[in-house]
């Protein structure tokens, strides 16, 4: 039985069900989507040739796999619709914010639960996702690494690091987005067209990615790189240092992990 059932078809649902249906490790037709949207679930069977139900208690019979991938506000209605036919061999999977291993266990006592946290690059396979399990699910934890290591990049964490890694790896897309938005914008004032902008900015910050992951490098090394003495990048760092560039993204990043720890 290697059937998965994905509660949940929202933004980051519909990633990690494109990039699951994509990968070598399930077939669409081992694949269950549920979600009250009629246009979730057209836009996931037509794109993907998944199985789709508006209903929870029916997709997640013969599932070994079930993924919880609802906003925490849904949780406790789901698990309620479902906790009575539930298996105990049947694994869940959280996505939901700010929900600990816990606290599902306090609704659902005979299962075992892994979290993961991954971020909308799954459907294009480029996730980063962050998995957590207690002692009672470590057996399982490696074949969710298996699992989730075809829509990305895996990190086993602790638990307790869950919330930061929500920031950092998924709440981080938009992070990046938005710097990304401002180069944009920087190109099209000096004169390039929006599309040129756009392409020139996105294949740089592609570039620049790609150098530190794959050199093993630390960030500052390849900026050292193309820093020149009195030179165009330096005064560019400089100003955008001035401006307070690296303390904005450091106390975005701590409002946001303050926020996601009142999250319920």
């Amino acid at each position: 039985m290697n059937n998965i059932t994905i509660i949940g078809g929202g933004n980051l649902g519909k990633s990690i069900i494109s990039g699951l249906a994509n990968s070598d490790l399930f077939e669409a037709k081992e694949i269950t989507v549920v979600d009250k949207s009629k246009y979730n679930l057209k836009e996931v069977e037509e794109n993907l040739g998944v199985h789709t139900s508006q209903e929870a208690v029916p997709a997640i019979k013969g599932a070994k796999w079930v993924i919880l991938c609802v906003q925490p506000r849904q949780l406790a209605i789901v698990l309620e619709e479902i906790k009575e036919v539930l298996t105990a061999d049947q694994i869940l999977i959280s996505t939901v914010t700010g929900t600990s291993i816990e606290e599902i266990n306090a609704v659902v006592p005979t299962n075992k639960v892994v979290r993961v946290m991954p971020n909308t690059g799954a459907s294009k396979q480029l996730s980063m996702t962050c998995i957590a399990a207690n002692e009672d699910a470590l057996v399982e934890l490696a074949a969710v690494e298996k699992m989730f290591d075809t829509i990305g990049k895996t990190l086993v964490i602790e638990e307790r690091m869950m919330q930061a890694a929500t920031v950092l790896g998924a709440s981080g897309t938009a992070f990046f987005l938005r710097f990304l938005r401002a180069m944009i914008q920087g190109g099209i004032q000096m004169g390039f067209h929006p599309e040129e902008a756009q392409i020139i900015a996105v294949q740089t910050g592609i570039g620049a990615a790609t150098l530190v992951a794959e050199n093993g490098t630390h960030p500052e090394r390849e900026i050292d790189k193309v820093t020149t003495p009195r030179g165009c990048t330096i005064e560019g760092l400089n100003e955008m240092e001035h401006q307070g560039l690296s303390s904005s993204v450091i106390k975005g990043i701590m409002a946001s992990f303050e926020k996601i720890n009142t999250i319920k």
